[in-house]
């Protein structure tokens, strides 16, 4: 398979991944919703990814082997400890959106969070964080990246309004900057130990550091009173481990840049399909979100050259 085909391929592995991740995002939050609790229904999310991955690493024998894998370079130095603990990010990431999203709103939210993604992720492949080695910062991806961050500020235009904590939007802009670690991490342990390794690891990080947080925010903002009884409600866990899986494959072919705006491309062309199909409450089509997807189209077929 030539680099070009393999490119195209892993590029495409990231548009699903990211409309596996809209889909997961549009389910934890009506389960947030339902339950008046972000992070609950995040610790649920991760929480049951984190179980399906634990009993396939147990009763698979490809699992077993990569956890074994994972055990032998952390003994020869293969791999360090602060490689292995990118799902740290991905905790802290959803924890942030719990806490903030009802101060700031969604708009502004996305657009920070997706800002300092992009921009991370030039600078950690420049730096050759990931198991592709060091890319260079052209031009040509820096208009890339410029193209995806006007693209996600034109989709929410109509929904940034006056937030009153603008100031909080650093929480979430830290969150991007950690999740372009997280994957370049995510995927130096796919390369020793394998992709159901770097998932099943990802996710143990990310229920734990979810754990930790509601240990503090449970008994201070009290437990859900009611769950609800739909069994979709409770699928988030599944699709996040799809967009991991995919992401910690393709890392090393395209680079942290092209697998987070394939991804993000993904996202919004998902959520336009939503709005179509089965708009949240609240929710429409307009033609600004129209107008922010092809842009983001244009950003990634720009990064794609």
């Amino acid at each position: 398979m030539s680099a070009s085909t393999k490119r195209t391929a892993g590029l495409a592995l990231a548009l699903l991944g990211g409309v596996s991740l809209a889909s997961q995002s549009r389910i934890n939050g009506e389960l947030g919703s339902r339950l008046g609790d972000g992070v609950a229904a995040a610790l649920v999310s991760f929480g049951s990814g984190f179980v399906v991955l634990a009993a396939a690493a147990i009763a698979l024998p490809a699992g077993r082997r990569g956890v074994k894998a994972l055990g032998d370079a952390l003994s020869v130095h293969k791999l360090r400890w602060w490689q292995c603990v990118g799902g740290v990010s991905g905790g802290y990431f959803v924890a942030m959106q719990g806490l903030t999203v009802s101060m700031i709103g969604l708009a502004v939210f996305t657009v920070a969070a997706i800002s300092g993604q992009v921009g991370s992720s030039l600078l950690v492949d420049r730096a050759g964080l990931g198991p592709g080695g060091p890319r260079p910062v052209t031009a040509t991806r820096l208009v890339a990246a410029a193209l995806a961050v006007v693209a996600v500020v034109v989709a929410v235009a109509d929904r940034v309004g006056s937030p009153g904590a603008l100031g909080l939007a650093a929480l979430p802009a830290v969150g991007g900057v950690a999740v372009a670690w997280q994957q370049a991490m995510n995927g130096r342990v796919q390369a020793a130990a394998g992709a159901q390794t770097a998932t099943f690891l990802n996710f143990s990080m990310g229920f734990l550091t979810l754990v930790i947080v509601y240990s503090v925010l449970g008994p201070l903002r009290g437990l859900p009173s009611r769950w609800p009884a739909e069994w979709w409600l409770y699928t988030g866990g599944l699709l996040g481990i799809l967009f991991v899986l995919a992401s910690v494959v393709v890392v090393r072919t395209v680079g942290v840049l092209m697998l987070g705006l394939g991804s993000i491309a993904g996202q919004v062309l998902a959520s336009l399909a939503f709005d179509v199909i089965v708009p949240a409450s609240g929710d429409h089509l307009a033609a600004n979100t129209v107008a922010g997807a092809l842009l983001m189209l244009l950003a990634v077929a720009v990064a794609a050259r």
